[in-house]
């Protein structure tokens, strides 16, 4: 794969979109000179229109099926109107005028519910021109009364909107960045208007089509100038947008990639994107973005940039919460702000203590989804199937309990082309992110990650039955289970010794666990107890001789290979301590049980947090990374503290039914008795809450420098030992289920991603005039010599407009390490 991986890398790091087919056949109709039969002014952008119809006959952007969307409707009349202009390419006219008549019912129909504002404008404009052009439009007899309503949606809004909007509002663009689209009976100012609305860089709003139209109306030189500028970048064809913001660019592209499950390959690379876009933070913006489109990108920033360690706060995109007109507008435009939700969703997920801020933004975030959800979107062509899925996924599967290997899997099967992002009036796309090559590597690595995985589960199966635990006749046998959850970790991409000590490490706890729980008597497990203490398996036999052996070699076997500076004696003896614990933790709640003792619920956690044994899971592991040195303290960190507390809140949550039946304690359990007044509810909210403020905190040691000397390396595989308890007790006790989890298992280890090819339209062949000679026009009165009506321009209805250059009409009891008042439980 490293051949491919450099393909990848040469290709898919950079700011390109894909061309706008409706805004170069702005550009294309653009005349060299007063004299319209001198031919276009770039003729790049006629030539690209040429050859870049699709099969069917269309222009415009396909969906994740193949299929056209909405905007091929105005991109397809807005290329044969430039082609007609310049009398050239009449079988591609025809094959487009074909679709127009056998296509634009049913996309009308089909979407009629949920049309936007910009192709509301720009439909009818399109339909008027290409009239004007002498176009011959058919629309079936059932679809006019729908025509005929769009007709009337823009005339409503040309009526209650203003050319340009106060820029607090700022929700959608501007009538006045629609300026190719305005009806004749618009009337403004339009020299006045285009020159106070023109940025620094020559464009209006930075939208070709607009400026387009802006320099054929006014012959504004520096109108003229950007659109050269823009040439040069772009020969042929045209973004929708330019400059485009690049920084947003930037973060949809290390979001894919990473969504993919291809960081570990590109780690420079992000980290050099993600550097820059903090360092850009901190200054002035030159690209204009609509609210949704602020709201998205500020939300990606802080998600990508915290995960990475750098220091933000949410403040970027929860001061809407402050403004209650803009709530309002929202809620009841909600369509526009689901990718702006999902962002902000996503970026809740990384919540520290006291960011009540976006805490609310994360509730309002959740009812916005929640309520696009329960619509009908099967037709809604503004958010993608891919989108919905990972909506509905992410809105079940929480991702404080989601693991990375699913995730990435249900980000390829659900971007089978690379998403579309909505432009002012057409779709478009990241170029980079539709590069075949990177979702090749992207499967590619998944199944050859499976391969090994397969060859790993076997070698761990053997190891088990060799020491007899999975013999054992009593308990839980999840050795697959185990392996899984190790399997699924993004942060052990190629530590294969790392997968196999910690899933080794898991399933010894669990056949311990067991055999303390319900298997051995008290002499057998005081025995066992005595015999950890001391290291010495003297004596032992049966299933207590089982487990000592096992345990023995195992960590022998971590001692000898770990490639720390604290190996040999030292190494061995921190490792048996920690093991130690966990016995005594295990023969202290035993010992509760058999006695009927109820102990407090400070007294509970200061041992439940150890028997857990998410400590003794994680923490020899992370000997396997250079310069670690958490599990040489005395005392545990805090961050592994946390995640001790988290296992045991999480645990207790889901199991008080099990370990009341057991006769076992549980923090649920024993905040009932101590409250008897309150319900079972009352007590499970009381313990969840805790776990909030645990995982809350526990995320602030994971993503900033509050242990400074652990590397963030070991903090990650923290993170994922807290992800998988989350996991196996989210919704329900899934590790004590036999089948819960089966699927899963499946899909992150065996089964191969089936990802049929989308289907992909062709374009057509190359016209027989590659020098885009351009016939002499025949005088069809659809070109007029156009003449200045002075500083108020009326758009009148007429052929053409008037301008120098223009061409189109004016207006379209070890010592324990872990202490429970660390959790400090509520009064």
């Amino acid at each position: 794969m490293e051949s491919l991986v450099a393909e990848v890398k040469k290709e898919i790091f950079s700011a390109a979109v894909s061309p706008s087919a409706y805004d170069t056949a702005w550009l294309a109709m653009i005349p060299a000179a007063p004299n319209s039969e001198n031919g276009p002014m770039f003729k790049g952008c006629l030539k690209w229109i040429l050859e870049n119809q699709k099969e069917e006959g269309y222009w415009g952007e396909t969906n994740e099926e193949g299929l056209p969307t909405i905007d091929t409707l105005p991109a397809t009349l807005a290329s044969i109107i430039a082609l007609k202009i310049w009398n050239t390419g009449h079988p591609n006219i025809q094959s487009g005028l074909s679709f127009i008549h056998a296509k634009a019912e049913i996309l009308l129909k089909i979407n009629y519910q949920s049309l936007p504002r910009w192709f509301i404008l720009t439909f009818p404009a399109m339909i008027e021109l290409a009239e004007e052009a002498a176009l011959h439009l058919e629309f079936p007899q059932g679809l006019r009364s729908v025509i005929a309503s769009i007709f009337l949606k823009r005339r409503h809004i040309l009526q209650m909107q203003e050319i340009v909007e106060e820029e607090s509002a700022g929700y959608l663009p501007p009538l006045l960045s629609h300026l190719e689209t305005l009806p004749a009976s618009y009337y403004f100012d339009l020299q006045e208007t285009v020159k106070q609305h023109l940025s620094p860089d020559g464009s209006l709003f930075q939208s070709p089509s607009a400026t387009a139209r802006a320099f054929m109306s006014t012959g504004n030189a520096d109108c003229l100038k950007y659109l050269h500028t823009l040439l040069l970048k772009f020969p042929t064809g045209v973004p929708a947008k330019y400059p485009m913001d690049g920084d947003l660019i930037k973060l949809c592209i290390v979001d894919h990639v990473q969504g993919l499950g291809l960081a570990e390959y590109f780690d420079q690379e992000i980290e050099e994107m993600l550097a820059q876009v903090y360092r850009n933070q901190k200054k002035e913006s030159i690209v204009t973005n609509t609210v949704p489109v602020k709201l998205f990108k500020e939300a990606l920033a802080f998600r990508l940039l915290r995960m990475n360690g750098h220091c933000v706060n949410p403040g970027g995109f929860c001061w809407f919460l402050k403004e209650p007109e803009m709530v309002a507008y929202m809620e009841e435009n909600s369509e526009q702000f689901i990718s702006a939700m999902y962002s902000i969703y996503r970026a809740s997920d990384l919540l520290f203590p006291e960011e009540t801020e976006l805490e609310e933004a994360r509730s309002f975030a959740i009812k916005m989804l929640q309520k696009s959800k329960k619509r009908n979107e099967d037709h809604n062509f503004l958010i993608s199937k891919g989108l919905q899925n990972l909506i509905k996924y992410e809105l079940s599967v929480p991702w404080s309990a989601r693991l990375d290997r699913l995730y990435h899997r249900k980000w390829i099967e659900e971007n089978k082309i690379s998403p579309l992002c909505v432009g002012k009036a057409s779709f478009y796309r990241i170029s980079c992110l539709n590069n075949k090559k990177l979702m090749q590597l992207a499967v590619q690595n998944f199944e050859f990650s499976q391969s090994i995985y397969i060859q790993e589960l076997e070698e761990l199966k053997a190891w088990s039955k060799k020491w007899r635990l999975s013999e054992m006749g009593f308990g839980r046998e999840k050795t697959a289970y185990t392996y899984f959850a190790v399997a699924s970790c993004s942060c052990l991409p190629y530590n294969s010794i790392m997968r196999l000590v910690i899933a080794k490490a898991a399933i010894i706890v669990t056949v311990a666990d067991d055999f303390y729980d319900m298997e051995g008597s008290l002499h057998e497990l005081e025995i066992l107890t005595d015999a950890v203490m001391r290291w010495d398996g003297g004596g032992l036999k049966g299933h207590s001789k089982t487990i000592f052996d096992a345990l023995d070699d195992f960590v022998n076997h971590i001692a000898a290979k770990s490639e720390s500076q604290f190996a040999g004696t030292t190494q061995v003896t921190n490792l048996q301590d920690i093991w130690r614990e966990t016995f005594v933790a295990w023969m202290v709640e035993r010992r509760w049980s058999l006695a009927g003792h109820i102990p407090s619920m400070d007294e509970y956690l200061a041992t439940g947090c150890i028997s857990t044994a998410a400590h003794t899971i994680t923490l020899p592991a992370t000997n396997f990374l250079h310069q670690n040195k958490s599990s040489t303290s005395h005392q545990y960190r805090d961050i592994t503290k946390l995640l001790m507390a988290i296992a045991r809140l999480a645990n207790d949550i889901q199991s008080y039914q099990k370990e009341e039946a057991d006769g076992k304690m549980n923090l649920v359990l024993l905040h009932l008795h101590e409250h008897p007044n309150l319900t079972i509810e009352d007590s499970i909210t009381y313990v969840n809450q805790i776990l909030e403020v645990k995982r809350k905190e526990f995320l602030k040691h994971v993503f900033t420098d509050v242990e400074e000397d652990m590397p963030r390396s070991c903090k990650k595989v923290h993170l994922h030992c807290m992800k998988v308890f989350q996991m196996f007790y989210n919704s329900a006790n899934l590790f004590d289920s036999e089948t819960a989890l089966l699927d899963d298992i499946n899909k992150s280890i065996y089964l191969p991603i089936r990802r049929p090819d989308p289907k992909f339209l062709n374009p057509l062949p190359a016209p027989v005039n590659p020098d885009l000679k351009v016939e002499k026009k025949k005088s069809n009165g659809f070109h007029a010599i156009l003449k200045h009506q002075g500083v108020r321009t009326s758009f009148v209805k007429q052929n053409y407009i008037n301008n120098s250059c223009v061409a189109v009409r004016q207006k379209l009891q070890v010592q324990m390490k872990f202490n429970s008042s660390f959790i400090g439980l509520p009064m």
